[in-house]
């Protein structure tokens, strides 16, 4: 099975930052960084300070000079910090491995969600952006090196994903600038070789490369086909993890509601499970179509990671306090307080052997069929599910 590798780049983050701060920026041309006077430098410029040729890294002077007008405002990294943090759990929240780069960029390996990864890409990016307002741009292949360059192509605000098999063909048209390891050196001697594509560089014999820049070059040969074995690795311990779905159109009807429910649970204890880890708190999420956002939580007897006692306990709480009366914008699960499983058992008490063995042959075939190929049997109203018409 080909891997499945997510990169997301927060698109021009601290300048978006500062524009939900200060919605009159919006559209303007500044940029986030140091003063003119001195060795002031841009740390990021709004799109429309791009235009003018202004980039991170570049002087503030020479930004200024470049667009009289420009806007340059402080850096407050505190807030953008926070704001980072926000997103970023949101990503572990919503898959088991993530490595995050930076304050504003990170890989996903997704390998295991049975989803494609443009529906996994557009249903974060969702996220992201209602909870915090924040663009993302996201980029889809089987190795880092191919998914953070189609992150780059797909800027501002979009997704590219490279099929299996088709990522020297990607590669192939792009500048080879674009490619790792090529720096102003590089790019220069390759440019005396004729090379001005990374198509062109993947041509080019690997003896001739292996003369020109040592090892170096070989690496480059296997770059510029899209060849980057290295994995995602985790860079923080799993806290949550979540499920949740924003309706196309808002809803009234219980019984969706209850079988949503139940898909997300289904959803949250499969991705326990690969973990081995178990829950002992279940937070239920409700969004209101004017936005507001309710939140609701139970601590469970005993630690679990069974899509039944996942949905039970949440089910419990949508009936605390959903009404009926309210229309639902969005419904989402978080399972938090993880630990390692266990149970605390009564004598002669061995029925979670028999839960997990049935849970483990309902994620094998889940993994070979398809997210709907198994339910398990709920007493509760509108059961067993039906098909879910928002897909």
């Amino acid at each position: 099975m080909a891997r499945k590798i997510l990169h997301v780049d927060l698109d021009a983050f601290f300048c978006s930052v500062e524009e939900l701060l200060h919605p009159e920026l919006k559209g303007q041309p500044f940029v986030v960084g140091g003063a003119p006077e001195g060795r002031g430098v841009v740390s990021s410029a709004s799109y429309a300070a791009r235009s003018y040729g202004i980039h991170s890294a570049m002087p503030t002077a020479e930004a200024l000079r470049r667009c009289p007008s420009l806007i340059v405002v402080s850096s407050q990294h505190g807030i953008y910090g926070e704001y980072s943090r926000r997103v970023m759990d949101i990503l572990r929240d919503s898959e088991p491995l993530v490595e995050q780069l930076s304050i504003d960029e990170a890989f996903l390996d997704a390998s295991d969600d049975p989803r494609t990864g443009t529906e996994i890409a557009t249903t974060i990016k969702q996220l992201i952006f209602e909870d915090v307002e924040l663009p993302t741009s996201w980029g889809i292949a089987t190795s880092k090196l191919v998914a953070k360059i189609a992150t780059e192509v797909g800027k501002p605000d979009g997704i590219v994903e490279v099929a299996p098999g088709e990522e020297a063909s990607f590669l192939a048209p792009l500048p080879v600038s674009m490619l790792w390891g090529v720096g102003p050196k590089t790019r220069e001697k390759l440019h005396i070789q004729g090379v001005e594509t990374i198509g062109d560089l993947a041509r080019m014999p690997r003896k001739r490369l292996h003369s020109l820049f040592g090892e170096h070059g070989l690496e480059l040969a296997s770059r510029a086909v899209g060849e980057d074995p290295r994995e995602v690795v985790s860079s923080r311990r799993v806290k949550s993890v979540s499920a949740e779905r924003t309706f196309a159109e808002d809803v009234l009807d219980s019984r969706r509601l209850v079988q949503m429910l139940m898909t997300l649970s289904a959803d949250v204890g499969q991705r326990l499970r690969k973990q081995n880890l178990a829950a002992q708190t279940v937070r239920l999420k409700l969004r209101w179509p004017d936005f507001q956002t309710v939140t609701r939580q139970v601590r469970l007897e005993q630690p679990t990671h069974v899509d039944n006692e996942l949905f039970r306990a949440a089910k419990a709480l949508l009936d605390g306090v959903w009404t009926g009366k309210r229309p639902v914008r969005l419904i989402g699960i978080a399972a938090a307080d993880l630990g390692m499983p266990f149970r605390q058992l009564e004598l002669f008490d061995r029925s979670w052997q028999e839960e997990e063995r049935l849970m483990d042959a309902i994620d094998q075939i889940r993994k070979r069929y398809g997210q709907d190929a198994v339910w398990r049997g709920v007493r509760s109203k509108g059961w067993p599910p039906q098909s879910d018409p928002e897909g």
